[in-house]
């Protein structure tokens, strides 16, 4: 069946929810890119090629040789943040970028002022902004201030992307949430396994069940905008949202960038498995100083990234294919906040394998990584790529996406489990973009 993907014409908004350091280490690498001062290395979009066609009619291209993608030219940035500093005075905060690197897009970076965030402290008690949504309160209610309630935070979202998509005359626009981990939010299909359910509760305001992220994705999907979900939180991995995007027509990608530690351990997994050595624990441990270090100091954020990191090696190394190899293994991820490191996160993993016989044997992998470096171009890569498939008519959880993502969604109510391995996944990226750019999904996932 023939795919018709409209063409990539027009301006592409990228709305990123929150102004940290990811965003502002994205939105500078792209308008430096732009102007030839740089880079964007670590972009599959960017470099990676794909082959198509079998035989004498074999050739590798680029992705934007295959499908219609948009350039880094038609991107068009905005922010919400709960900190009012611009995007040059985040990106000069946050200390990932030499000065050097920021001023020749100075002026453009300035120019991107966030939005008043829909904040709710109890989901990051650790942040304490002053740049979020509020309403006024009556004389006769004693005046001030009030948070809005969910359903007012999706009406006053809404009419941001409005405005926003006006104002910068956008063509397309995607929603991107590279804020801050949100505390656990428990999937309960009381309140998340309908979209009637989830419109209930935000109506009543439930702040317990209904997480502010979630009413960024709401907004986003209502206003026909793809919603990548960078973190680890729950916002569009619940029956509810699925709903909502099979009405709405628009595709949904998350959850949590994969970047340093789990990308490397989605990769050596499978050589652990290939090579049939068993497995006896894998301890992972990080620090990490930057503003998303602190949130994960606080044990009920945390819990959500923990939830996220130990998904991965239990789908590629499983007791049920191999016994002998896999079962009992022991599995224990750690974040500890470290301030000196900033935003250069060291990841540390232990290994314990048995071979021949069952004699031990230790692995050990030091990844001295840059979170934000690393983190840039799988943002650039999510947005042109859910945008890519919006305008092929793809709707609902974008798995091909997977590749980019800690811990993929997938349909646990029907028993699906998340692919992990990671060249299992780039074989569905590679099928993917084949399919929409005319040619056959012919490679196998093995």
């Amino acid at each position: 069946m023939e795919i018709k993907v409209k063409p990539a014409e027009g301006r592409l908004g990228i709305m990123v929810v929150g102004n940290g350091a990811v965003a502002t280490t994205f939105m500078t690498g792209v308008l430096m890119a732009r102007k030839g001062l740089t880079k964007p290395v670590g972009a599959m979009t960017q470099y990676d090629k794909i082959r198509v066609g079998r035989g004498d009619a074999k050739k590798y291209l680029h992705y934007k040789d295959i499908v219609s993608l948009a350039g880094l030219d038609d991107i068009v940035f905005g922010t919400w943040d709960v900190y009012p500093q611009n995007s040059y005075q985040a990106a000069v905060y946050a200390e990932v970028l030499k000065r050097e690197d920021i001023e020749p897009v100075k002026e453009e970076l300035e120019a991107i002022t966030p939005m008043k965030a829909a904040f709710d402290k109890d989901y990051a008690k650790r942040l304490d902004g002053t740049n979020v949504k509020s309403l006024p309160l009556t004389p006769s209610q004693g005046g001030g201030t009030r948070i809005p309630t969910r359903w007012e935070m999706v009406e006053m979202l809404r009419e941001d992307i409005r405005r926003f998509r006006e104002e910068k005359q956008c063509a397309r626009v995607v929603v991107l949430w590279a804020a801050s981990t949100e505390i656990y939010v428990p999937v309960e299909m009381e309140y998340h396994g309908t979209l009637a359910a989830l419109e209930k509760a935000m109506k009543a305001d439930d702040r317990e069940h209904v997480a502010p992220s979630m009413c960024y994705a709401y907004a986003a999907l209502t206003e026909g905008c793809p919603f990548v979900m960078g973190a680890p939180n729950t916002t569009v991995d619940i029956p509810a949202m699925w709903e909502l995007a099979e009405k709405t027509k628009m595709p949904i990608a998350g959850k949590d960038f994969k970047t340093g530690q789990t990308l490397v351990k989605s990769g050596f997994a499978p050589i652990i498995g290939t090579r049939c050595l068993g497995l006896d624990g894998w301890f992972s441990t990080n620090i990490l100083g930057n503003r998303d270090g602190l949130v994960l100091d606080e044990p009920a954020n945390f819990h959500t990234k923990e939830v996220s990191k130990l998904s991965t090696l239990e789908t590629i190394l499983k007791a049920e294919e191999q016994p002998d190899l896999y079962t009992d293994y022991y599995h224990k991820v750690r974040i500890n906040y470290y301030p000196p490191r900033n935003d250069n996160k060291e990841s540390w993993d232990n290994i314990d394998i048995h071979g021949w016989m069952g004699y031990p044997m230790q692995i050990k992998i030091n990844f001295l990584c840059r979170d934000s470096i690393l983190a840039a171009p799988v943002c650039l890569d999510l947005c042109l790529l859910i945008d890519l498939a919006a305008r092929a008519g793809r709707w609902g959880t974008q798995r091909f996406l997977s590749f980019f993502l800690k811990s993929p969604m997938h349909d646990y109510t029907k028993g699906e489990e998340a692919v992990n391995h990671l060249y299992r996944q780039h074989t569905m990226l590679k099928n993917a973009i084949r399919e929409m750019g005319g040619y056959e999904a012919d490679e196998e996932i093995d």
